[in-house]
């Protein structure tokens, strides 16, 4: 089994993406899976060709992508992608897409095709928190998540594909008061737990367990 693993570099004028830095730790085979791990741009469309050339050459199992969501307490796997830009920030090419659909051809949204709360309450086990989320929002993550799964559907059926968000490590909220941080160690802990997870219930259904939120 063949897991891609996708992680952004630095944006929105961080040094460090920790969503990147997490996935350099991850060992390169998990729950007998082979992690490839790939660097992509923070950028609309060249994210998504960059993760088709490879996804392509490798023909993964799964595809898990893994992006930073500052201000979050938790490792929070997505549920859904829509199909809309509507960029807050410039991407790293300068890049502001405003209320545009990321692929004319595709429905309006998709949910993620991996076991996300199987995934939550295995990072749970590991000592990291972890909570579903129902936003992935409007920018570069979303895009990517969205275009997972739009090329699963188009070019590789079978292959499941979701997205992961990651807080903020200590050092980037030196000049945040009251930002939530975590260790890098701790992230690529949960990660791993969530990679097991995605190999354990490959052929299964998800865990049904409470996920939801009230807002």
């Amino acid at each position: 089994m063949k897991i891609l693993v996708a992680a952004f570099d630095p944006f929105g004028g961080e040094k460090i993406n920790p969503a990147l830095e997490a996935v350099k730790l991850l060992d390169n085979e998990i729950a007998g899976a082979e992690i490839i791990k790939l660097e992509i741009p923070t950028v609309f469309h060249k994210s998504a060709d960059t993760m088709r050339e490879k996804a392509l050459e490798v023909k993964p199992d799964m595809i898990l992508c893994v992006g930073q969501a500052g201000g979050r307490f938790a490792l929070t796997p997505e549920r859904v992608a829509i199909n809309q830009d509507d960029a807050r920030i410039e991407d790293n090419e300068g890049n502001q897409p405003i209320d545009v659909p990321i692929q004319e051809d595709g429905p309006p949204a998709y949910f993620s095709t991996l076991p996300i709360k199987a995934m939550v309450e295995k990072i749970k086990e590991t000592g990291v928190p972890s909570a579903v989320s129902n936003t992935a929002g409007t920018f570069v993550c979303n895009h990517i998540m969205y275009q997972a799964l739009y090329l699963t559907e188009k070019e590789l059926p079978g292959v499941r594909a979701g997205f992961i968000h990651v807080p903020y490590i200590p050092e980037q909220v030196v000049d945040k008061p009251n930002q939530p941080a975590m260790s890098l160690e701790d992230i690529a802990k949960g990660l791993t737990g969530a990679l097991e997870a995605m190999v354990e219930y490959r052929d299964k259904d998800d865990l049904k367990v409470i996920g939801g939120e009230t807002h």
